[in-house]
């Protein structure tokens, strides 16, 4: 970190979600966990535990105001948003701050706007003006506007998927806070879209993607005045009128190169647009894997359809079903969000038979199961994450109870979407997951890196609001390849920078 000349008041917090339109449950206060004050320095996580920690190490005066972290789910419910943002924007007037730092998704929409983080952004620009830096450290599947670039000094994402490297994205946010306050950066944003999102292959490790971040290393290393290359793969469920990849190169000053560096970055998705494929089993091909591998057991199942790590209820049974009907030699686990459930077997407690119908609350087209089990266990559901993905994060279930079925399935039944891209949401409920032959994920990608030396990953494609099908969702805004017909696009670069030129427009503020 580089040194400071005093200990600059910098306001940090964090206001995440990623909000899935198809997810017909709308997020409301409840399905936040919201500390505040300096609770939430206690153990933060993710990219406000790199910015705290960076921050402090360098000198800095942390400000902390609250952490409200929602997960994946449906769009946010406008009120509590407009509650969190004007809590936000009474701290910043009390407290004035040198800087802001905040830990924010990038795909957060309300049921009244799609672009959240561009309307927070700009209605704390509005408060402080043009000469207090403000930096944000993202998801790299954020829904990025222009709005959100014109608002901002510092607006960088994570570069790996599964996202290990949040907290060094905080590291950077603050370092590059620290710079601007010392005059030693100036920073300015290049930009350019590209209409198109990623059906699949979104892991950054292999394949096309993994070839996009190496050329930008390659770019960042020839350009000394290029301090970030950001790459956003955009949030698929989310409807705007600017959707797509994004490229964004941060310089210190312009760089002449930047805008042509932006335009080439994001041309690659467009050229290679046709490898972005996942290549996922169907249910059957997964179970008989299973059943036919003892060698790799325990399995962890992704269930790609259902993920709530991407903003699906997790209301599925067609795992469970699968497992119960036509694998009888199988042992495992099973995530079903149902909260009418969940209570009835919190009540009947530990010890009773019960017979309850599970799942398809939420999620149009899902059919339910009949399920009769003991209840091994119930609890809050609150457990904290462990993993590299999302280590430090309080997850809340809600009510929970397992249910034993068929004396080998564990069906976790929970009140709340479930967070199981960790062991932990399963060792939390004694489930003991050497035990099992498999257990079912409700993620795609993160759960791979929090249980590796623990379970064989694998991938199954099942239906469902969390994968990206061609026509599953009608765009009122939106126009992007493979959803549209979209010739060639005429990829251009932009710039932003926030400054004298700046409009502050107290009306556009809703």
């Amino acid at each position: 970190m580089p040194e400071i000349s005093r200990p600059y008041r910098i306001l940090v917090a964090r206001f995440c979600h990623e909000s899935h339109r198809l997810n017909p449950r709308l997020t409301h206060e409840e399905l936040f966990v919201v500390e505040r004050g300096h609770d939430i320095l206690r153990s933060p996580a993710g990219v406000l535990k790199g910015l705290t920690e960076a921050l402090v190490a360098a000198g800095a005066r942390i400000e902390p105001v609250f952490s409200a972290n929602g997960g994946a789910g449906g769009l946010v419910d406008h009120d509590f948003y407009v509650r969190m943002r004007e809590e936000l924007l009474d701290e910043v007037r009390r407290i004035k701050p040198d800087a802001i730092g905040l830990d924010l998704h990038g795909a957060m929409g309300t049921t009244e706007t799609p672009d959240a983080e561009g309307d927070l952004l700009q209605a704390l620009r509005h408060v402080v003006g043009p000469n207090v830096p403000i930096g944000i450290g993202l998801d790299l599947h954020g829904h990025i506007t222009p709005r959100m670039l014109d608002n901002t000094d510092i607006c960088i994402a994570c570069k790996e998927n599964p996202h290990s490297d949040f907290v060094e994205c905080g590291h950077k946010v603050a370092e590059l806070l620290i710079k601007q306050l010392e005059g030693r950066l100036k920073p300015v944003t290049v930009s350019a879209w590209v209409p198109m999102i990623l059906p699949g292959a979104g892991e950054t490790a292999s394949g096309p993607l993994a070839e996009i971040h190496a050329k930008a290393r390659e770019y960042a290393a020839l350009h000394p005045s290029i301090k970030d290359i950001s790459i956003y793969n955009v949030f698929r469920f989310t409807d705007d009128n600017e959707i797509g990849q994004v490229i964004t190169i941060l310089s210190d000053g312009p760089d002449a190169d930047a805008p042509s560096v932006a335009v080439d970055l994001a041309t690659h998705f467009w050229v290679e647009r046709e490898r972005f494929k996942d290549d996922l089993l169907t249910v059957d091909e997964v179970f008989a894997l299973v059943d036919s591998s003892p060698d790799k057991r325990p399995f962890a199942i992704g269930d790609m359809g259902d993920r709530t790590a991407a903003g699906a209820p997790g209301d599925g049974t067609i795992l469970l079903s699968a497992a119960l009907d036509d694998y009888p030699g199988l042992r495992g686990a099973v995530p079903i969000t149902d909260p009418v459930a969940a209570a009835r077997a919190v009540e009947a407690g530990v010890g009773a038979t019960v017979t309850l119908s599970v799942g398809a609350g939420f999620t149009p087209g899902f059919m339910p199961r009949l399920i009769t089990g003991r209840v091994e266990h119930v609890s809050d559901g609150n457990f904290i994450l462990k993993g590299p993905v999302g280590g430090g994060d309080l997850c809340a279930m809600g009510p929970t109870a397992v249910l034993k079925v068929d004396d080998r399935i564990h069906v976790l039944v929970t009140t709340k979407p479930a967070d199981t891209i960790d062991p932990a949401a399963f060792t939390s409920q004694n489930v003991v997951i050497e035990d099992l032959d498999f257990i079912v994920v409700k993620s795609g990608f993160h759960f791979v890196l929090n249980f590796a030396g623990l379970a064989t990953p694998v991938l199954v494609n099942t239906p469902g609001v969390g994968y990206y099908r061609k026509n599953q969702f009608e765009y009122q805004k939106a126009r992007f390849w493979p959803e549209h017909d979209i010739s060639t696009p005429a990829i251009t670069a932009r710039q932003h920078s926030v400054g004298p030129l700046h409009k502050y427009v107290a009306s556009a503020l809703k």
